[in-house]
């Protein structure tokens, strides 16, 4: 720490100056500072694999992996070692339907069903009114991760299964009003760029987006990675105190909302491209710098934490089109976060610095890859020293000692019996996933969400007629309570479901919106 201020102190007068008008270069010494806290974070996080971009006034200065792609395995992460990016493929869709817009298919104000006349949302009023720059900002009104479970976990949902869902899903604020992040507006959004251009959303990606930015080895979803490409990560969960692998599909079923895998390699052209205003790497347009700048103008706007007024000096945040904005000790901050078990990443750029950092790793410790991105605009920015990765392990480590200390279900104290198990078994069914078998196997009670391979489990009576959902894929951390609803002759008449351990499964598994009702069996 001492050292790290000295340093600062003795390039802070110089670097004030040159400030003034355009960003310093990040010297040798600075790249190795980030480098040596990529390895404090790794080591301190149990992070098997990362990789990190930087580009520095508009120039890569570092791309780089460390690490292994998959856990326990050999084989080193390099600047081309493929992850899933998750919700950076956000921004990607945005481009997308600029690219449209600049070429006059659509507008930002157009009505979603003018473009997909299928939509439909839970009124007939939220439908007419919903646009497609509604779309890419949370504005909808639909609560968080409301009807993920229709594309989370690898799913066999279809698109057209998808859009009929989506009119039973309630909101929980009127249009335009709060913000709530919701991954299935960004599905429909692809699903716009598929209507209007003619070509999925996939293919515009990798023939519309993909070239012109310069990026050739990235790919807009798991399946279509070339078979020969040995070189992608795979996710790691720690459980239990135990570093274990967790292999998925980069949230295929995402689609325009997180389904693209990239690397850093490809990603500092990204970055190059946007904080050049949209002018590429290789020297093309992708989108003018008006409509540029237009992606990121908030939509929406939050109130920031009281924690990061405090350490970034944020009076503002908002959430514009595909991107994230907020201010950062005065500057404006652009980026996104991204989230898959097991996989995380974070685009953070500066841009009146033309500074901007890309991160992927193969372990969900968001706050590690904050704490490299916050040390990376300390050298950059001449920021006042601070030793970020070890305050974020400090804060985590307490935080999810806690957590995990108060695991498992509420303890019941007069516990009442349940009925015999064949009162709960029968077909549930949700207006907008489909169909949950409950049956009797053996003497246990088994549970099957019959639309997603990884939810299937067992459940363990609690109290009465609850349960606890136990899944038998233990790595997705999201034990649920069933609580079931019986009829006159105690029968199942429906349910409702919750997390056991709300402050720890993903929100993506919004089991609580399911609405599930029993099917009467067929004669």
């Amino acid at each position: 720490m001492d050292m790290k201020k000295a340093l600062w102190r003795t390039l802070c007068c110089a670097t004030t100056l040159l400030m003034s008008s355009s960003v310093v270069a990040l010297t040798a010494p600075q790249l190795a500072e980030v480098e040596k806290s990529v390895q404090q974070a790794m080591d301190s996080f149990a992070i098997p694999g990362l990789a990190i971009g930087i580009v520095n006034n508009g120039k890569v200065v570092l791309a780089k992996g460390y690490g292994i792609r998959q856990f326990g395995k050999a084989g080193e992460v390099d600047e081309h070692t493929l992850f899933g990016i998750a919700s950076n493929s956000k921004a990607f869709t945005a481009t997308a339907l600029a690219m449209l817009v600049e070429e006059g298919k659509l507008n930002w104000g157009d009505p979603v069903i003018s473009h997909v006349p299928e939509f439909q949302l839970y009124s007939e009023q939220l439908t007419e009114q919903m646009t497609i720059r509604d779309l890419l900002s949370h504005r909808s009104g639909l609560a968080l991760g409301a009807g993920d479970l229709m594309i989370w976990p690898d799913t066999d949902k279809s698109i057209k299964e998808i859009l009929a869902g989506l009119k039973h899903i309630k909101p929980i604020a009127p249009l335009r009003t709060e913000y709530h992040y919701n991954n299935l507006m960004f599905v429909v959004a692809g699903e716009v760029v598929a209507r209007v251009s003619g070509l999925s959303w996939q293919e515009f990606i990798e023939k519309r987006v993909f070239p012109q930015v310069g990026i050739k080895n990235s790919y807009a979803s798991f399946s279509r990675i070339d078979k020969a490409n040995k070189n992608f990560a795979t996710g790691t969960i720690k459980y239990d105190g135990q570093l274990e692998e967790f292999v998925g599909d980069y949230l295929e079923d995402f689609r325009g909302a997180g389904a693209i895998a990239s690397n850093v390699s490809d990603m500092t052209k990204w970055l190059q491209t946007q904080v050049n205003e949209g002018q590429t790497p290789i020297g093309k347009q992708l989108i003018g710098r008006d409509t540029h700048q237009y992606l990121w103008h908030p939509q929406i706007m939050r109130i920031p934490k009281e924690a990061d007024r405090i350490a970034f000096e944020q009076d503002f945040k908002g959430y514009a089109l595909g991107w994230a904005v907020e201010s950062y000790f005065g500057y404006k901050r652009v980026g996104h976060m991204g989230g898959i078990l097991g996989m995380g990443s974070q685009v953070a750029m500066i841009p009146e610095k033309g500074l901007g950092v890309v991160i992927l790793s193969n372990q969900h410790a968001y706050p590690a890859i904050r704490a490299i991105t916050n040390e990376v605009f300390e050298q950059a920015l001449g920021l006042e020293p601070q030793e970020w990765v070890a305050q974020s392990y400090q804060a985590y480590h307490k935080k999810r000692t806690s957590l995990y200390a108060d695991l498992g279900p509420k303890k019941v104290e007069s516990k009442v019996a349940n009925l015999p198990l064949n009162h709960y078994t029968g077909t549930l069914r949700s207006p907008w996933y489909g169909d949950v078998i409950v049956e009797e196997i053996s003497g246990q009670l088994h549970i099957d969400f019959t639309h997603t391979k990884a939810l299937k489990g067992i459940l363990h009576h609690h109290d009465g007629n609850t349960f606890v959902v136990k899944w038998h894929e233990k790595l997705l951390e999201a034990d649920a309570y069933i609580h079931f609803k019986l009829d006159d002759k105690q029968q199942i008449k429906s349910a409702d479901m919750e997390w056991v351990n709300p402050k720890i499964t993903d929100f993506s598994f919004d089991f609580h919106n399911l609405g599930l009702v029993a099917v009467a069996p067929t004669q």
